[in-house]
């Protein structure tokens, strides 16, 4: 979920004038392919935290706080990618990024305890971010005229990490009965992944810069404190805990309410990133038709997929269809609207900013979603736990978007 927060014009690119030739959509493919095993590590945790909490003995709140304590990292990691990106190549940060998620990732399958499981977790969180950020501005640049299939191209890249990971990760649980198996093997492929980009991805693909491109504005809040941005703001950190609480553990209530296996685990997850591959779609509804329709009717949609994944039927086939709608609206639809909508309630000039506060929002509260719906869960069970924490809050989303002030909100200059 979580690939279209950068896909927007950043400053200081430019429209390539030669055509792209056929070895550097090779490079660019291996750069997917590290950004999907990106996305399969991410889907991995939740899927094992079943095993996790009973070989510790870990609570249900302190279980979702696990599965989601990855975001926290993400939503700060803005400030060292920049750093980095200020000093360092693009193809460096880019590895940095990688090494870090992969060691993250194998260092929990050997943790002791909470305290330095949550540590490897959250860092895991700090890579993910600055290997996305990377990619997309290596997108953004290099394919300028074409800016928007090489973003569709990563968000495609992640669908096919969200359906690949569980069904894999599922399989290993099942072969070897050894919840660390998946960590080891994911984090290890990390590694080899690194070598791969050092051998095939030369710097002509990473380190592109053009001339600026620019955008006019017609309408937009000149100033970050605006009514349009504050109202998204609180629909950003409704989303993530909407999101984070179906992404961090809704494979626990399969695999302990449901008692579904790894295996069927594993399937039903992956049939959420078939949903995912709708972002192309979800953003062109967002750009075709009127912000308060996409985010009202996507908001709704969710608060109504909340209530029936934790209350509706309990059959496998019906949870797959479930968890196929959820990626469709939630993800494809709803996330990448709210990304969308945050950079056209303002100038052009304050894109960047823009942009940090919808990542920031959207997964500093995913950082904790997981944890309240799990103590919501044990307290009062999965179904109150959905309605509360889904579907109301979806509910409080509807609301806030018929307060919205689209007439304010920016456009680019038509071309004639």
């Amino acid at each position: 979920m979580h690939s279209t927060t950068s896909a927007l014009p950043l400053a200081g690119d430019a429209r390539r004038e030669a055509p792209i030739s056929g070895l550097e959509i090779a490079m660019f493919l291996v750069l997917l392919a590290s950004y999907a095993l990106n996305a399969m590590d991410r889907q991995i945790f939740p899927l094992i935290a079943a095993d996790v909490r009973r070989e510790f003995g870990f609570g249900l709140a302190d279980t979702g706080l696990l599965s989601t304590i990855f975001t926290l990292g993400m939503a700060v990691a803005g400030v060292p990618t920049g750093y980095l990106l200020a000093r360092l190549s693009r193809k460096t940060v880019l590895q940095i990024g990688i090494a870090i998620f992969s060691l993250g990732t194998l260092l929990t399958a050997y943790s002791h305890g909470f305290a330095d499981m949550i540590a490897y977790r959250a860092a895991t969180g700090i890579g993910e971010a600055m290997q996305l950020t990377v990619v997309i501005a290596i997108a953004a640049s290099h394919f300028a005229r074409y800016r928007a299939t090489a973003v569709g191209a990563i968000n495609f890249s992640f669908g096919i990490g969200a359906i690949v990971g569980p069904l894999l990760g599922g399989h290993l649980i099942g072969t070897e009965r050894d919840w660390r198996l998946p960590l080891v093997v994911f984090g290890v492929a990390g590694f080899a992944a690194m070598a791969l980009i050092a051998l095939t991805v030369g710097r002509r693909m990473t380190e592109n810069v053009a001339a600026a491109d620019t955008r006019a504005d017609q309408r937009g809040a000149e100033r970050m404190w605006n009514r349009n941005t504050v109202l998204l703001t609180a629909m950003s950190v409704i989303g993530g805990l909407c999101i984070y609480g179906y992404l961090g553990m809704y494979p626990t209530f399969l695999r302990e309410h449901l008692h579904y296996t790894p295996a069927d685990t594993g399937r039903v997850m992956s049939i959420f990133g078939f949903g995912v591959f709708a972002s192309i779609f979800g953003g062109w509804l967002g750009d075709r038709f009127h912000p308060k329709l996409v985010l009202s009717l996507s908001f709704a949609g969710t608060g109504l997929l909340g209530f029936l994944l934790f209350s509706g039927p309990t059959g496998i086939w019906v949870q797959s269809a479930l968890s196929f709608a959820w990626g469709l609206v939630v993800s494809g639809v709803l996330y990448v609207n709210l990304a969308g909508y945050h950079i056209k309630a303002v100038r052009a000039s304050l894109t960047n900013r823009a942009t940090g506060v919808f990542v920031t929002t959207l997964y500093g509260a995913g950082a904790f979603a997981g944890y309240i719906i799990g103590a919501i869960a044990a307290r009062l069970g999965w179904g109150s736990a959905g309605l509360l924490q889904i579907t109301l809050l979806a509910a409080v989303g509807v609301v806030l978007t018929a307060l919205l002030r689209t007439d304010r909100m920016s456009l680019p200059a038509r071309k004639p």
